[in-house]
């Protein structure tokens, strides 16, 4: 009987990294060969490991992360299923990291990953907590922005300043690096919403941060499709909410309650418009209620829970199950009102704390009944 001997390449020891990179993705497939690539050659001998966090792309870039650590052990994937967003995927992914230092960068080569090095020299010779990159210091620029992402960035860093201060020329820079005792020291007070995940930090430290910078030029995405949108402009003024309110409004019930807003001023114009066509009260009433419902069903799917949309039959069954919701919510508010009215006497304080029991209402029952988790998905991974 004959012995077949099968030789295998010896692996290549690896020491403990000194930094740990947390690269968020979502339908980032081509970019992550040549990102690796482009961080091997800036980091050099300083140990690495690059931790990539996927929001369950249906590209599969998490089986392209699969395939090239098995040529590159310092790579490694946490793959999220049923959960999105990227503050949460910096966070977990700064938990799984071993390095002493965390870095936070996008996976569309819009951050310079060439000043890696440099900022990981100046946390380590300077003892700072933070070395943010910046767009907005001597030697730094926004590349190919046009006028309007410009104003934009401007007003966003003017807003964020109400939380942080001058501690930094760029709080809304998505390119950082962290002393992870530091990551570790906020991390049961960071939102987890939105995507300024560096704002979020600094302002949740109880003590002064030391913070340093590295200016580069932002540059323009290489592959894949931008994620900005309105969205995160508006994830990014309720993240400042709840940090100004600290944490007494949550951002989705904040964004709920202005789409209640807008629902009520929809009810109202279809009530008159229906009283001016001649309808009686009560069938007015009834139509208006049932449209602004809708309304706020779909612009509640579209934008509050944007992460949990629905599509399909399940989009109808939400919509159904959101008007029962919303009709048992009618009569707490009714009921607390009733209540206030009698205790105090005052008709405007007992319609607003009914409308507070109503909103509360509302979207405790649509995020644990109507959105109560993400859509399943079955994507096959080729071996």
């Amino acid at each position: 009987m004959s012995m077949i001997e099968t030789k295998k390449a010896p692996r290549r020891k690896l020491s403990a990294p000194d930094v740990s990179l947390v690269i968020p993705t979502y339908n980032e497939k081509a970019n992550i060969a040549p990102l690796v690539d482009a961080v091997r050659s800036a980091l050099g001998d300083i140990p690495w490991e690059i931790i990539i966090v996927d929001d369950d792309s249906p590209d599969q870039t998490f089986a392209e992360v699969s395939r090239l650590a098995r040529e590159e052990p310092r790579l490694r994937c946490l793959r999220r299923v049923g959960r999105r967003g990227l503050s949460s995927a910096v966070i977990e992914g700064a938990l799984v990291a071993n390095g002493s230092a965390v870095a936070v960068m996008d996976a569309d080569f819009q951050h310079d990953e060439r000043i890696l090095k440099q900022m990981y020299e100046k946390l380590t010779s300077t003892g700072a907590d933070i070395v943010v990159a910046t767009r907005y210091a001597e030697g730094g620029g926004i590349g190919e922005w046009d006028a309007t992402r410009a104003k934009m960035s401007d007003f966003a860093t003017r807003m964020a300043g109400m939380l942080v201060g001058n501690q930094t020329s760029d709080p809304m820079s998505g390119f950082f690096m962290v002393r992870r005792e530091i990551f570790a020291s906020v991390i049961y007070d960071l939102s987890q919403q939105g995507y300024k995940i560096l704002l979020d930090i600094i302002s949740s430290s109880h003590t002064p941060l030391k913070i340093e910078e590295v200016p580069y030029v932002f540059r323009t995405r290489q592959e894949g499709e931008s994620k900005i949108s309105v969205m995160v402009l508006a994830q990014f003024l309720f993240l400042i909410i709840e940090k100004l309110t600290h944490g007494l409004i949550p951002p989705r019930f904040a964004l709920f309650s202005i789409v209640g807003g807008f629902g009520l001023l929809v009810h109202l114009a279809i009530l008159n418009g229906l009283k001016l066509a001649g309808f009686t009260f009560i069938a007015a009433q009834l139509t208006a209620t049932f449209i602004a419902m809708v309304s706020n069903f779909v612009m509640n799917n579209e934008f509050t829970y944007r992460d949990r949309r629905l599509t399909g039959l399940s989009f109808l069954a939400g919509l159904i199950l959101f008007c029962v919701v919303c009709s048992f919510g009618a009569l707490a508010n009714v009921g607390v009102a009733e209540i206030a009215i009698h205790q105090f006497g005052n008709w405007s304080l007992a319609g607003l704390a009914g409308a507070i029991m109503g909103a509360v209402f509302n979207f405790s029952a649509a995020t644990s009944l109507v959105w109560r988790r993400p859509r399943k998905r079955v994507v096959s991974v080729a071996a």
